[in-house]
């Protein structure tokens, strides 16, 4: 942020936070009375917003309508809770949240959340009736689950009817699974064969279980100061996807790693609708180095090694956590996941350390047609305590020297799931490939645009350049593979576009501001940890800049295009931010002043010769017919007849099977080690096992082995025109 605008933001900011806070009493004692202090956040909030956001909306009777459906979605987004005579009821308040923040006494949160908490005991009392009787499952009836598709229901009636519905799907899917495990397991010694009436009468006991958690789960979380941090993140969130309000005690847990982090695996987990889903996933740990976990998966059971598995739905995070835990490194555990596709999948993972070996950057080299250098980045990292820790541009450097020494023809940059980091590390990275010039336009409100540019005249490497990236990366990845495309450089390659998160966030405490000192530490340029002034009123992660590539278009919402796109399994999961209808908007600024790359290659002709083939590839052509059959079953009216959800789930299943066949190769490209990296690994049995791994991950790998393809080309390319 720019000099001559700190001064103004904290002016707008701390004096507006100091005259709440006076106002309001500090010493009166009404800090210890919750509605007292709930009034005072929202206030601060408010202005933080107003006069910190990048780009905030006016906070009015539009934006208060916004955050009641927002809030309204989030207490019951699938609409089995409220009735439509509740919705209409509570509209009095949804253009009163706005007056709220701006210092009206605060009376929607109470109301709303006190008919939602009624509501929900009624829901809550009426599912062990429904479970007490078996189902009729020859019947011909459907259930729609997803909430955007229905109306609230008009009458208890109906409401208690897409309940019945609704809790049939549940046991029916246990009942189908049961069926398919007599039916594998018939006739094997000691299995117990149980009749249909058994199994289904089983199945609802789970069912009733499974719910009897997840109520007790509600309860537990439907705490005032829960339910008005969901509240205020409703009015955060209207903002930007990345504007954050943390309670002080969400601020603390999130330190110390309590919302859910799995120890051992690698895998942050986050709550949805009584269901524990895959938040993020860890590089380097072993639910990332896996592939088989993907972010949204969810985790339906937990087993110890082959130990019988605990069924964890309508569990709290903080229990599935303790059965993950229980175990020594070098334990197994098994999740039962269900797939975003519908599809049920058993991972076996082995617990273990995360090792900062498998967070750096690393390198091998593909033997095929020419020699390829392939490097692996998973996130840009810089160790910004440490002057002398790891920084990601200089060991790329490095892997970059000894790739040259072993006479690569051509590098391949992976930045697949990478989801950013070190935006100086992007600047520096970058110019490893060009001589000097512009890498990124950063823009703050108010602010003039900078223009962080890379000044080394000195180009470490430049022959045939190649980035791959999907959807999940993000950020810095976004930055970097933007100045390689805009500089023409080399050619990026992956699915449709990258994540598009263009923003920048500080964290700033809703507390009064002691000194300016702080607040220059808060809007300081440096991307380090975020800065909390104490924990009374707790913290807002704020969206206060913008990043522009050299062409002055922003990375923001659209993300990169790649130059050749190729089909992958997560192309139409609602993932990006462009999903989010709340995302900050697609804008462009001038353009900076830099000079493309003259290669030895044709660039064009090669990218128009790689996007024939990939058109007329019938393992690409199957891929995308099996994501777009897949992509139907999501979120669609389900079936609740036997016959016919067996049937959908048996296709399913085969479609998921054949699509993981497919992005394996048949035939394994041939991956080996840099000289210098094998003799490392010598005597190093932790460090080997990780390596084979790695190496394995390469060679079976459909969409570097067609990354691979282009890079021949571009070498090709490059060969004929030099003979010419």
């Amino acid at each position: 942020m720019s000099r001559k605008f700190l001064p103004v933001l904290f002016i707008l900011i701390a004096a507006g936070l100091i005259l709440t806070f006076t106002s309001m009493g500090r010493g009166d004692g009404s800090n210890d009375n919750p509605k007292s202090k709930f009034e005072k956040i929202l206030q601060n909030v408010g202005i933080v917003l107003r006069e910190g956001h990048y780009n905030p909306k006016k906070i009015d009777d539009a934006f208060s309508k916004e955050v009641f459906k927002k809030f309204i979605d989030d207490l019951d987004g699938d609409k089995y809770v409220f009735l439509q005579k509740d919705i209409d009821a509570l509209k009095k308040y949804e253009t009163k949240i706005d007056d709220e923040i701006n210092g009206e006494k605060l009376e929607s949160f109470y109301a709303i959340t006190n008919l939602y908490i009624s509501r929900l005991d009624e829901v809550a009392k009426s599912y062990p009736a429904i479970l007490s009787k078996p189902f009729d499952f020859t019947k011909d009836e459907n259930v729609i689950m997803d909430g955007d598709k229905r109306d609230f229901p008009k009458t208890e009636q109906e409401r208690n009817d897409f309940s019945r519905k609704r809790i049939k799907f549940l046991v029916l899917g246990r009942y189908s699974d049961m069926l398919d495990e007599r039916e594998k397991n018939t006739g094997k010694k000691d299995f117990v064969y149980k009749a249909d009436s058994t199994l289904e009468r089983e199945a609802r006991q789970q069912v009733g279980k499974q719910l009897d958690r997840y109520y007790a789960t509600l309860k537990n979380h439907n705490k005032p100061e829960e339910l008005f941090s969901d509240f205020v993140n409703g009015i955060t969130s209207s903002m930007d996807p990345h504007t954050t309000y943390f309670a002080p005690v969400d601020k603390r847990g999130f330190d110390e790693l309590l919302s859910g982090s799995f120890y051992g695996i690698g895998a942050q987990l986050k709550e949805d609708d009584g269901k524990i889903k895959i938040a993020s996933l860890v590089t380097g740990m072993p639910a990332s180095k896996s592939g088989q976990m993907q972010i949204d998966d969810e985790i339906i059971k937990i087993a110890q090694g082959k130990g019988v598995p605990v069924d964890v739905t309508g569990y709290a995070v903080a229990d599935a956590v303790k059965l993950i835990r229980g175990a020594d490194k070098g334990s197994e555990v098994r999740l039962t996941l269900r797939k975003s596709d519908g599809t049920i999948k058993v991972v076996s993972l082995m617990r273990d350390k995360v090792s900062l070996d498998d967070t750096f950057a690393k390198s091998a080299i593909i033997n095929g047609d020419h020699k390829i250098g392939y490097i692996y980045l998973p996130e840009f990292y810089s160790n910004f305590d440490d002057p002398n820790g790891r920084r990601c541009a200089v060991d790329v450097a490095k892997e970059i020297e000894k790739l040259k020494a072993e006479n690569v023809e051509g590098i391949v940059m992976d930045l697949r799931g990478n989801g950013g980091g070190s935006l100086y590390d992007v600047v520096d990275m970058a110019g490893l490939f060009i001589e000097d010039g512009p890498i990124c336009q950063v823009k703050g409100r108010d602010e003039k645009t900078s223009v962080l540019k890379d000044r080394d005249k000195n180009i470490l490497y430049t022959g045939p350049l190649a980035v791959m990236v999907d959807e999940l990366s993000a950020s810095a990845s976004e930055i970097f593979a933007a100045a390689i495309q805009d500089y023409k450089r080399g050619i990026i390659i992956g699915s449709s576009s990258t994540y598009g998160k263009g923003t920048v966030q500080r964290s700033i405490s809703l507390d009064p501001a002691p000194d300016n000192s702080v607040v220059n530490r808060i809007f300081s340029s440096n991307d380090k940890n975020p800065v909390s002034m104490n924990e009374g009123l707790g913290d807002i992660k704020l969206t206060f800049r913008k990043f522009y590539r050299i062409n002055g278009g922003a990375t923001q919402l659209r993300g990169v295009t790649p130059d050749i796109i190729m089909p992958d399994r997560l192309e139409t999961l609602k993932i990006r931010e462009k999903d989010n209808p709340d995302a900050l908007k697609w804008d462009e600024i001038s353009k900076a002043d830099y000079t493309p790359w003259i290669s030895g290659y044709n660039p064009e002709r090669i990218i128009s010769t790689a996007k024939t083939e990939l058109n007329n590839n019938t393992t690409f052509k199957t891929i995308r017919d099996d994501v777009a059959l897949l992509d139907k079953y999501n979120d669609k009216e389900y079936s609740l007849n036997l016959m016919k959800f067996r049937t959908e789930q048996k296709s399913l299943r085969q479609t998921s099977k054949q699509l993981e066949d497919l992005t394996k190769l048949p035939v394994e490209l041939k991956v080996v080690n840099i000289v210098a990296d094998t003799s490392e690994m010598r005597d190093d049995n932790s460090k080997i096992a990780r390596n084979t791994q790695f190496l394995k991950r390469i060679s079976d790998d459909l969409y570097i082995d067609e990354t691979v393809k282009v890079v021949n080309k571009m070498i090709g390319d490059a060969a004929l025109a030099k003979n010419k």
